[in-house]
C-alpha cells in the first residue's frame, strides 16, 4: 500500500509511511525464513514419530529436548507447515460373523412382534400391532388403533396365548 502511495501521489518512503500510519521499519522489514528450518526439521521429526498428537504435546517436547524457541515462533510454523489440519484415521468395522437365522421346529415355538405406523388420505394417523407365528408365517393377530398403549398389546398377547 505504500508502494501505491508513493507512486501514485510521488510521495517519499516517510511521507508515505506517515500517511499510511505505519513506521519504516515495518515497511522495511524482511523476514529472515532461513532461521525457522531447525524448527521445521525438529518438528517433522516429532511428528514422524507420534504422527496422532498436536502442537500442544509437541511444545513441551521440543523445551524437554532443550530448545528454547517462542512457543508463538514454533506454533506459525507449526500452522505453515498444515500440520494443524486434523488427520481423520480410517474407521474400521470389527469383522462380523452372523449366526444364521434359527428356524422353528413347530408351531407356536416362535413368535415375531411388530409395531407399523401409517395414515390415512386425510392425515388421520393409525398404528397397528402385528403378531406372526415364525414356523409357518401365520398371522395369529393383528390390533388397529389410533394408539395402542401397553394393556391392549399384552390383552392381544395373552388372548393368542390362551
Amino acid at each position: 500500500m505504500v508502494d501505491f502511495v508513493r507512486e501514485n501521489h510521488g510521495m517519499s518512503i516517510r511521507g508515505a509511511c506517515r500517511t499510511m500510519g505505519i513506521s519504516r521499519t515495518v515497511y522495511r522489514y524482511q523476514p529472515d525464513t532461513s532461521r525457522d528450518q531447525p524448527i521445521i526439521d525438529a518438528l517433522l521429526a516429532l511428528v514422524d514419530l507420534y504422527p496422532s498428537r498436536g502442537f500442544d504435546k509437541f511444545f513441551p517436547q521440543l523445551r524437554r529436548q532443550g530448545h528454547i524457541w517462542n512457543h508463538k515462533r514454533v506454533h506459525r510454523i507449526y500452522c505453515k507447515m498444515n500440520l494443524n489440519i486434523r488427520r481423520k484415521g480410517k474407521k474400521r468395522l470389527p469383522n462380523r460373523y452372523p449366526d444364521p437365522l434359527s428356524v422353528p421346529d413347530s408351531m407356536n415355538q416362535c413368535w415375531s412382534a411388530d409395531f407399523m405406523s401409517d395414515a390415512l388420505w386425510h392425515g388421520q394417523r393409525f398404528r397397528t400391532f402385528n403378531l406372526v407365528d415364525d414356523f409357518n408365517r401365520e398371522v395369529l393377530a393383528i390390533e388397529i388403533d389410533l394408539s395402542l398403549p401397553a394393556q391392549r398389546v399384552t390383552r392381544v398377547l395373552d388372548r393368542v396365548a390362551a
